[in-house]
C-alpha cells in the first residue's frame, strides 16, 4: 500500500510540475511578446522637429527625443564621415575603393557590384544620396574603417562630438538592428552639423539622377521634384521605423530643416513633411520676418524645375483668391521653342495657354512615382491657323520609356501620347 501511495505521490508532483512548466512557459511567451510589442511601438511612434537652420529657433517638434531607428537615415552619418576623409585628404574623389564579399551580400536596396570590384568616391557619394546603396554603405565603412564594426563606433563617437546624446550607430547602412537608434533632435544636429563642417559637399544632395553602369537611379526624396526650395537631404525606410524623412528647404535667404519619423507611406510621411515646413513659413511670414519667394523663368529659357513650376501654379491659384480673374500665366511653365532630340509624352495641344499649363501640371501630379524625373514644359507651335500650346513632360531615356509613362497615366484617364522632343505634334 505505501509503495501504491508514493507512486501516486510521484505521480502527482509530476502533474503539477507540469503544469507549473507550461505556465511559466506561457508567462514567458507573454512577456516576450509585450516587450516586443513595446518595443516596436516605440520604434514606430511619430516623432517630428522643424527648426530654423541659421537661429536654431525650435519650429515644431512632437517627441523630438524619443528613441526610434534610423534606417536609411543613417547614410548622412557615412556620408558625414567620408566628407570628413575627403576634407582631411585621407581620400580624393577619384579614390578606388574595393567591394569586399561581405558588402556584396547586403540585402537590397544595392548597386550590386560583385566582389573585387571597385567604385570611385564620388559615385559612392552618388550611390548613397540616390540609390541609398546598401552594399556601397558597407564599402565606404571597410575603406575608412577597416570593418564595419569598427566604422560604426566611429560614426557613435563622431555623433557624441557634435551633440548627439541619444544616438547609437551598429552599422553604415540603417539595416535593422535593434541595438541602432536615434532621435529626431539628433537627426537635426547633425543635418545642420553637416552643412555647417562640410558644406562645399552639401550640393550632392541635390542630386535627382545617378547613371551608372547601364542604369539610371532616381533620388528616393521626392520633395526635390515637388516642394518648392527644398535642396537635400535623405530618406529612410525599414518596417520596424517607418517611412523617416530629413529635409532642408531654403526659402528667400531663410532655410528650415525638419525631420518626420513613423511615416505610414512615403506618401503620407512627405504630406506631413509639407504641411509642417508650410506651417513654419506661414509662422515666420506673419511674423514679417520672410517675403513669399518669387521663382523666375530662367533668362536662357531652360525650363524650371518641376519644384518651381509647381510653386508658381500654387502662388497664382492663390492670387486668384485675393483677385478673382486674375492669374499670372506667363510664369507657371516656361513657353518653349520646340525641343529638338530626347523624348517625351504630351498630354494635349490647346489654343489656350492656361489650359495647357493646367493639363501638364494635372499630369505631374497624377503619376508622381512615374515623373518625377521629368520636366513640364509648354510648347509654343505656330501653325497656319495660329498659335498652338503642346502640354508635354521631357526627360525621358528613351521611346519605351516614354511609352511606359504614357500607359501608367492612360489607368489615371490621362489622355497621353508618346513624342520626340523634336516633333511638331
Amino acid at each position: 500500500m505505501a509503495t501504491v501511495r508514493n507512486d501516486e505521490s510521484q505521480s502527482m508532483w509530476q502533474l503539477q510540475g507540469r503544469r507549473i512548466y507550461c505556465a511559466l512557459s506561457v508567462m514567458m511567451l507573454i512577456i516576450a511578446a509585450v516587450v516586443f510589442t513595446t518595443s516596436a511601438a516605440m520604434a514606430r511612434t511619430y516623432t517630428a522637429m522643424v527648426i530654423d537652420a541659421e537661429t536654431g529657433d525650435v519650429l515644431h517638434e512632437y517627441r523630438a527625443d524619443h528613441k526610434v531607428y534610423p534606417a536609411s537615415l543613417t547614410k548622412i552619418m557615412t556620408l558625414y564621415m567620408l566628407f570628413d576623409a575627403l576634407d582631411s585628404g585621407k581620400v580624393s574623389l577619384s579614390t578606388r575603393m574595393e567591394v569586399s564579399k561581405r558588402a556584396w551580400g547586403q540585402a537590397p536596396s544595392k548597386l550590386g557590384l560583385q566582389p573585387g570590384e571597385k567604385i570611385s568616391v564620388e559615385d559612392a557619394i552618388l550611390a548613397l544620396v540616390t540609390k541609398s546603396a546598401n552594399d556601397i554603405a558597407v564599402v565606404v565603412a571597410e575603406h575608412l574603417g577597416g570593418t564595419e564594426i569598427k566604422f560604426a563606433q566611429m560614426m557613435t563617437a563622431k555623433a557624441r562630438q557634435i551633440g548627439m546624446k541619444n544616438t547609437t550607430f551598429r552599422n553604415a547602412s540603417g539595416l535593422p538592428n535593434r541595438g541602432q537608434l536615434t532621435t529626431a533632435r539628433d537627426m537635426i544636429r547633425l543635418a545642420v552639423s553637416l552643412r555647417k563642417d562640410y558644406g562645399n559637399y552639401y550640393h550632392y544632395f541635390s542630386t535627382q539622377k545617378f547613371s551608372y553602369g547601364k542604369r539610371t537611379y532616381g533620388n528616393h526624396n521626392n520633395l526635390l521634384a515637388s516642394y518648392y526650395g527644398t535642396d537635400g537631404i535623405k530618406t529612410g525606410y525599414i518596417n520596424a521605423s517607418g517611412f523617416n524623412l530629413v529635409a532642408s528647404v531654403n526659402r528667400n535667404g531663410r532655410r528650415l530643416i525638419g525631420v518626420v519619423f513613423g511615416g505610414r507611406t512615403a506618401r503620407s510621411r512627405d504630406d506631413q513633411m509639407k504641411k509642417l515646413l508650410d506651417q513654419a513659413y506661414l509662422d515666420l511670414k506673419k511674423d514679417g520676418e520672410i517675403i513669399a519667394p518669387r521663382p523666375r523663368i530662367s533668362p536662357d529659357g531652360k525650363i524650371l524645375p518641376a519644384d518651381t513650376q509647381l510653386l508658381m501654379a500654387k502662388q497664382n491659384n492663390a492670387n486668384e483668391v485675393e483677385q478673382p480673374g486674375r492669374i499670372d500665366t506667363e510664369t507657371v511653365v516656361a513657353r518653349l521653342s520646340p525641343e529638338t532630340g530626347g523624348w517625351g509624352i504630351q498630354v494635349g495641344a490647346f489654343s489656350d495657354q492656361r489650359r495647357a499649363q493646367e493639363a501638364v501640371l494635372a499630369a505631374a501630379r497624377t503619376a508622381p512615382d512615374v515623373l518625377r524625373l521629368t520636366r513640364a514644359a509648354v510648347e509654343q507651335q505656330s501653325n497656319g491657323s495660329g498659335v498652338v500650346y503642346r502640354a508635354r513632360l521631357l526627360g525621358f531615356g528613351g521611346e519605351q520609356e516614354a511609352r511606359s509613362a504614357c500607359a501608367a497615366l492612360r489607368k489615371e484617364k490621362v489622355a497621353c501620347i508618346p513624342v520626340n522632343a523634336g516633333d511638331a505634334g
